[in-house]
């Protein structure tokens, strides 16, 4: 692999490792959330309008900011009928083509995030509930999730195709 792309890989990992440690806490602030309103409405018999939408949008964030670390952990559902009993270097092959088809997806995923950022910015644009929350920033969030796992995807890529000419990325 060449040096850029070894830069490339060691950088974009660590920024998904620290975005995913991070966002791992957002369960907890969302279960926070939930808990109160749960109290809120038994205890005090007081409702809050705002809460389903924040722990939607508290969950969006923590799955979407953390989509790059779980490619990092290959924590994502796969098919393990076939893939397991094949050799690294035929692994490291269909990874690279599903990668090829990843990067495809989520290029258009960016690009449309990018338009409902600029849409929701410039036109002030908020949800059509009753207590209408500001869309901007849970969409700014979901932009930069996206482009984070799109960033691993390419770097995933590198690695496959190290590994499939032979040459790991660590021995590179």
């Amino acid at each position: 692999m060449f040096k850029a792309m070894r830069v490339f890989v060691r950088y974009v990992e660590a920024v998904n490792k620290v975005v995913g440690n991070c966002s791992m806490y957002l369960v907890f602030a969302m279960m926070g959330i939930l808990l109160y309103e749960s109290l809120s409405r038994t205890i005090l018999n007081q409702p809050h309008i705002w809460v389903v939408e924040t722990a939607q949008f508290i969950m969006a964030a923590y799955y979407l900011l953390a989509g790059g670390y779980s490619m990092i952990l290959d924590s994502h559902v796969r098919m393990d009928l076939l893939y397991c009993k094949w050799s690294s270097r035929r692994q490291a092959l269909v990874d690279s083509i599903t990668a090829f088809l990843m990067i495809f997806y989520l290029v258009f995923l960016f690009t449309g995030g990018i338009s409902s950022v600029k849409y929701a910015v410039t036109y002030g644009q908020v949800n059509y509930t009753p207590w209408s929350p500001p869309l901007a920033p849970i969409k700014i969030i979901m932009a930069l999730g996206i482009f984070l796992m799109l960033l691993q995807a390419i770097a995933t890529l590198f690695k496959d195709l190290a590994k499939l000419k032979g040459k790991p990325q660590n021995e590179s």
